[in-house]
């Protein structure tokens, strides 16, 4: 016999809640059921999942080697849900892409609109996430398109060229730096910098280049979005460092001069990445080629 569906799926809740009792809630059951469910898929399995304490539940090494197991099929039959209620519905597919906040303040929308246009049949939804965190949706089901800056560890993926950007410098028009003919990294070390998260990949890229470099990044506000940086740089806080084509219409609307930085580490290409298992579904195919494809045209 297979494994109760609805036990795996408690199984999974209690791994990621590090509680029994939350998972019973999130499930909609009470605790009685939820430890004889727990129980029954121990005893099916003939091994402990679970360690229960005080304090919650621990996966035992067994439950640990089921978890990403019983993940990939909850996927897949939510997947299969999800298909059957999208043919129900007369659409053809569904698919979740997710992108890096590059992309999705420059080319991503238009290029989604355009497929959304050429295949009415397929539902695409977007979200927007660090690269390293897009590569552990794929690699969990949790995606099944995403797009990351190359240098990113993609090994488990298979991947094809996006397009690129460059590094650019937002800084308010007064700035000395406004009117040097060719920008380089190394002209704003001096200078306090607003940045992105540590969590960005561009980031940890500045701070390689730093140390070659011999400098430190003398970062004074870090927060996630394109907007929040141009809006700290017109407050004076420093000058921002973001992808030129994501930031310079935002910065010129502030009244704010986006100039690229004109080294050759600065250009960077965004790379589309797919788990390998999911490179034969049609409609994740249709949807790569056209991404792909996107890069041979001008940049949105």
């Amino acid at each position: 016999m297979l494994p109760d569906i609805d036990s795996l799926a408690l199984f999974v809740r209690a791994a990621e809640l590090r509680s029994l009792t939350k998972a019973a809630e999130a499930s909609h059951i009470g605790l009685a059921a939820a430890s004889r469910r727990m129980a029954l898929l121990e005893h099916r399995f003939k091994t402990p999942l679970l360690e229960r304490s005080p304090r919650g539940v621990e996966l035992t090494p067994a439950g640990a080697s089921l978890l990403p197991h019983a993940k990939a099929l909850l996927h897949e039959i939510n997947e299969m849900q999800a298909e059957m209620r999208d043919h129900a519905d007369g659409r053809k597919g569904a698919l979740r892409l997710m992108a890096n906040t590059s992309v999705m303040t420059e080319s991503l929308p238009a290029d989604v609109a355009a497929f959304a246009q050429r295949h009415p049949d397929v539902r695409v939804t977007v979200q927007e996430r660090w690269s390293t965190e897009i590569v552990h949706a794929l690699l969990a089901g949790d995606a099944d398109v995403g797009i990351v800056v190359e240098g990113t560890q993609t090994e488990s993926l298979e991947t094809r060229t996006y397009r690129t950007d460059r590094i650019a410098v937002v800084m308010p028009a007064a700035h000395p730096l406004a009117s040097v003919p060719e920008m380089k990294f190394a002209d704003v070390l001096d200078d306090d910098l607003v940045a992105l998260e540590s969590g960005a990949s561009m980031m940890r890229l500045l701070t390689e280049q730093a140390v070659i470099e011999e400098r430190t990044l003398q970062l004074r506000v870090q927060v996630r979005s394109f907007e929040a940086v141009c809006r700290m740089v017109q407050a004076g806080l420093g000058l921002g460092i973001l992808p030129y084509e994501g930031s310079s219409l935002m910065g010129e609307a502030l009244g704010l001069v986006v100039r690229p930085l004109s080294e050759a580490w600065a250009e960077r290409n965004m790379l589309v990445c797919v788990k390998k298992e999911r490179a034969g579904n049609a409609s994740v195919g249709m949807l790569v080629d056209h991404l792909a494809s996107a890069r041979a045209a001008p940049a949105a």
